[in-house]
């Protein structure tokens, strides 16, 4: 997607439209106004854990850079073009609209809440695909090798570890509502701040 400024355009104006949407359904639950189906986590929530998510999500950027340079391997990232940060603010929107906001299972009580809960971070994880998948250039879409190293082990952790965090900000910490709110705002705030190390390690290369 990095080479293909279009796309990161669309995708960007696609977050920013459904972005609007949600916003009318917030506002709409503010006034207390009837929304038939309302996108998920469309309520309201305390500043303060919106900035407790912020918090939490810089402390775990700090701890994969740590990480990165501890093993060895914060050379071996991947560059990319500054206008990439478009899509890097959009899935923070998307991202949250999908898994915080759609895939959960709540039905049987707290304890399966959180096994799905797990298992949906295991999966946004694994999504990631461009951490552990190689493509030959001439290659079709099917044929890739799997490669698992320090890095991109390191990377998965941490993208486990986002999720479960970015869930925990939905499910507890006294957000009665399960707002969506902090969601957003904490996994923002985390690509912003991958961007901006990127930058000053010198991977954010031209503009698009």
């Amino acid at each position: 997607m990095q080479d293909n400024p279009l796309l990161i355009l669309l995708l960007f104006g696609g977050a920013l439209y459904l972005g609007h949407l949600w916003r009318q359904d917030f506002l709409a639950w503010k006034k207390r106004e009837p929304v038939p189906k309302p996108l998920p986590g469309a309520t309201s929530v305390s500043g303060l854990l919106i900035v407790i998510g912020i918090i939490g999500a810089l402390i775990l950027v700090a701890v994969e850079t740590a990480g990165e340079y501890a093993l060895g391997v914060s050379a071996e990232q991947s560059d990319i073009v500054a206008i990439y940060l478009l899509a890097m603010l959009a899935a923070g929107f998307l991202e949250e609209l999908i898994f915080r906001g759609f895939l959960f299972y709540d039905k049987k009580g707290p304890q399966i809440l959180w096994i799905s809960i797990f298992a949906f971070s295991l999966l946004f994880a694994l999504l990631h695909t461009q951490y552990y998948l190689q493509w030959e250039d001439d290659a079709a879409w099917y044929q890739f090798q799997i490669h698992i190293d320090a890095k991109s082990s390191w990377t998965l952790i941490i993208l486990f570890l986002n999720s479960l965090w970015f869930y925990a900000l939905r499910f507890g910490f006294g957000n009665t509502h399960r707002s969506l709110l902090p969601c957003f705002a904490a996994h923002i705030a985390s690509n912003l701040t991958v961007f901006l190390v990127k930058l000053a390690q010198g991977h954010v290369v031209g503009w698009y």
